[in-house]
């Protein structure tokens, strides 16, 4: 049973547990890629992060992931979309995601990358996002919103 939760905008103060916990969600993957290091996968989102952009997944008050959504020209990137492993495979996850979708839309599509072989793939899948590209490490892939689709059959 997928349980109640809300999203708040992020803050500063919520780095370093996000760090934390894109380091204990990535680490499988990473490490059947060989590429998990824990320093720099807590620093390169340390870097990148844009509290403007990201949300805390709360469930009972108490965080347990987060999610952004980057604006950029011609796109929207979903990123850092990371949800504690016992908040995992509830549905939980597709909740969110649709849910930053449907706020988010507007012409441009969602753009996102996941980990080759990532069981994250599948949840992206099931959301309408398909294959764009792909490379040995990461998979690249796009959704196309409503209003992006009525846009590209009008022309």
């Amino acid at each position: 049973m997928t349980p109640e939760w809300s999203l708040r905008r992020s803050l500063p103060a919520d780095a370093h547990w996000i760090a934390e916990l894109r380091a204990v969600v990535m680490r499988p993957d990473l490490e059947r890629l060989d590429r998990y290091d824990g320093g720099w996968v807590r620093q390169r989102f340390l870097n990148g992060f844009r509290p403007e952009h990201t949300f805390v997944i709360e469930v009972e008050g108490e965080p347990v992931g987060c999610a952004a959504v980057r604006p950029e020209k011609d796109e929207q990137w979903i990123e850092h979309f990371y949800l504690s492993p016992a908040q995992q495979g509830r549905g939980l996850g597709g909740l969110v995601l649709r849910h930053l979708m449907h706020v988010s839309a507007d012409q441009r599509p969602f753009r996102l990358n996941v980990l080759q072989g990532s069981a994250a793939r599948r949840l992206y899948e099931r959301n309408g996002f398909i294959l764009e590209h792909e490379d040995p490490i990461d998979v690249f892939m796009v959704a196309r919103t409503s209003s992006d689709q009525g846009r590209k059959s009008r022309r």
